[in-house]
């Protein structure tokens, strides 16, 4: 039986044999949060043409400089230009053209004059500021130029990038596709939430992992697919796994420890999946399998519900991003100052549910409370997983500490726990 293996090179050995989706184009409403899998280059200049950046009077710089309310300049509008007409003709000595926010700027003028510096009349206005000679323009191309790489692939998409693909008219972004992720959970004692009768009678237990999963796997940029519960026998957990095989990842829950009702890795082993390893030096968490199922790769999480989150955010949740085509697969960590002593028993690497806050020496960290494996509350409250390395039993307060911070969006390429 081989050594269980550190979080980190078990992490590392899940990316090494998880691939990148294919691409595919699909349309760009139903594009967020994707990854580009291919480069932008812009078919034109944005804006297209020089326009107005308000509303006021396109006007030749030069009539208009030296204006003040002592020394009013007076000139004929030649032409109105609201947003979406082009102009028709230039503007000469004297002349300027009503113009709106967006509006194509005249030949001729290079400047537009708000209207609080006007005195507006039917065919001429009168100018008595000269503060917007030579501004409130946007100029063709200040924004993207024709020809320029807008985008490049591995770019994750979020609303801005969505509005810039919209703006060179891309409707079907080139991305990689979104992996479906099955999710099976096991075991006799639980069952869905529909079942309110047998739950609130404390007969059986709500599958909370289920759920949980579902939201991690979207929130992730998987595709859920919930392949329900499978009981504790080898044909139900064979009948649920079949439909695992249309599938991208296989994320299992419970089953597959040394109980005698653990299934989960004896029936896969049946079914032909190959097994890398099963077993780590971590809290919580150690019970953690991986392997390739019918070449879908299989990930098997504990069923306590913290240790089913932890895990999830270790190992599961850097294989959807690889799959999805992040190059950077996981959290960074950040030091912190503990604001109070962790003192820990099991000589394992500790991955400890804390709230990291700003504190007058920098940001610290608190744990949340109790950190049993089935306290699903305490990842309520939690922001952050505090790493305390193994073998390190005492942790004084003020001693700096390594936190994976849940909602931080920069990410590496190796595991830093």
């Amino acid at each position: 039986m081989s050594s269980p293996l550190a979080a980190a090179e078990a992490a590392t050995r899940i990316l090494a044999d998880v691939r990148r989706q294919p691409a595919l184009r699909i349309p760009l409403d139903d594009a967020l949060g994707s990854v580009l899998a291919e480069d932008v280059v812009s078919p034109l200049d944005i804006p297209a043409w020089t326009n107005s950046a308000m509303d006021g009077y396109a006007a030749r710089g030069q009539d208009v400089r030296g204006a003040s309310g002592s020394r009013p300049v007076r000139l004929r509008v030649v032409e109105h230009l609201p947003a979406g007409r082009f102009p028709t003709r230039a503007i000469g000595p004297g002349e300027c053209a009503r113009i709106f926010t967006g509006a194509a700027l005249p030949d001729g003028a290079d400047s537009i004059i708000r209207q609080e510096d006007t005195d507006e009349g039917a065919e001429t206005v009168t100018i008595v500021k000269d503060r917007d000679v030579g501004v409130n323009t946007r100029k063709a191309g200040e924004d993207i130029r024709k020809g320029s790489t807008v985008l490049t692939a591995g770019t994750e998409l979020g609303p801005a990038q969505l509005g810039v693909l919209a703006s060179l008219a891309v409707a079907h972004p080139l991305v990689y596709r979104r992996p479906r992720v099955a999710i099976l959970g096991s075991g006799d004692e639980i069952v869905d939430i529909d079942q309110t009768e047998e739950i609130l009678s404390g007969r059986r237990i709500a599958s909370s992992n289920t759920h949980t999963l579902v939201a991690l796997v979207r929130q992730a940029g998987g595709e859920p697919v919930n392949l329900g519960i499978a009981g504790d026998t080898p044909d139900s957990l064979r009948e649920h796994l079949s439909r695992a095989l249309d599938c991208d990842l296989l994320v299992t829950t419970a089953g597959i420890s040394v109980g005698e009702h653990d299934y989960v890795r004896s029936v896969l082993e049946e079914l032909g999946a190959e097994q890398r390893f099963w077993k780590l030096r971590m809290r919580p968490g150690a019970p953690v399998g991986f392997g390739l199922f019918g070449g879908v790769p299989w990930i098997g999480l504990p069923g306590n519900p913290v240790s089913t989150m932890v895990t999830f955010e270790l190992f599961v949740r850097p294989a959807i991003r690889k799959m999805m085509g992040h190059s950077l697969a996981f959290r960074r960590s950040v030091s912190v100052r503990a604001a109070e002593p962790i003192n820990l028993k099991p000589k394992l690497q500790h991955f400890l549910r804390g709230i990291v806050t700003e504190g007058p020496q920098g940001p610290e960290a608190r744990l949340t409370g109790p950190q049993g494996s089935g306290i699903l509350t305490s990842m309520t409250l939690a922001n952050a997983l505090l790493v305390i390395p193994e073998g390190q039993h005492e942790t004084p307060a003020g001693s700096t500490v390594q936190a994976l911070i849940l909602n931080d969006p920069v990410h590496r390429e190796n595991p830093s726990f």
